[in-house]
């Protein structure tokens, strides 16, 4: 009664007459999917069961070695709640017209450099190398496939920043950054870039790229 008044949202509860589970009790937030189902997020349980299981013990005031009540505290659910919160949203916003994506540091590539020929794909590996250094993901699409084709593919990847390199760029040192969050192509220089990046990860888990940069270099699946 004291949590449904802290909350102030409405209840559902449920009651047993016999324990079937590790807990006493529990208690989780749902809320209203796109597919208008109730999902389940946060839990937090008090278990009375897994400290006897994995020999968990401490010894009270007068000596006693005990089992203490265990409290599962997970606030953000499992890491499959958290990527089907995310993906609720990217649906979301994709309903309301917003281009669907994934927060900037999860995205697997954030950046990807499309050669206008073959003959930009080293000055494509040299730019690749200066963003590698400063902790982001790019990699480059130097597949035998038409430049339209490549943007295309990688809108279809939900890649966050797609820029075409070419003659032009490379002298005026200004990159065609197409920005999946706005829809728009904006100029800036690399280093620009890779400070907008920055700063919006900034604080945020990163981990390498596990792919080879050359998406020519990958498995390819069928079927």
């Amino acid at each position: 009664v004291s949590l449904v008044k802290e909350f102030g949202k409405p209840v559902l509860i449920e009651m047993w007459d016999k324990k079937f589970f590790y807990f006493t009790l529990k208690w989780e937030f749902n809320f209203v999917d796109n597919l208008d189902k109730a999902s389940a997020l946060s839990t937090d349980q008090i278990d009375v069961e897994n400290a006897e299981r994995y020999g968990i013990t401490y010894v009270d005031e007068n000596g006693n070695k005990k089992y203490p009540l265990i409290l599962h505290c997970s606030p953000s659910g499992a890491i499959e709640r958290c990527m089907y919160a995310i993906l609720e949203k990217a649906y979301k916003d994709e309903k309301s017209g917003k281009p669907p994506q994934l927060p900037l540091w999860l995205s697997p590539i954030q950046i990807r450099l499309i050669p206008l020929s073959e003959k930009y794909i080293k000055n494509c590996e040299d730019i690749a190398e200066k963003i590698d250094r400063e902790c982001i993901r790019v990699d480059i699409d130097d597949r035998n496939e038409t430049v339209e084709k490549k943007v295309r593919d990688a809108e279809l990847e939900w890649v966050p920043f797609i820029v075409v390199v070419g003659e032009k760029e490379l002298k005026s040192k200004q990159l065609p950054v197409r920005v999946r969050s706005s829809g728009k192509i904006e100029k800036m220089s690399l280093e620009k870039l890779i400070e907008s990046v920055k700063k919006k990860t900034e604080g945020m888990p990163f981990k390498k790229l596990s792919l080879p940069k050359l998406l020519s270099k990958r498995p390819i699946f069928v079927g």
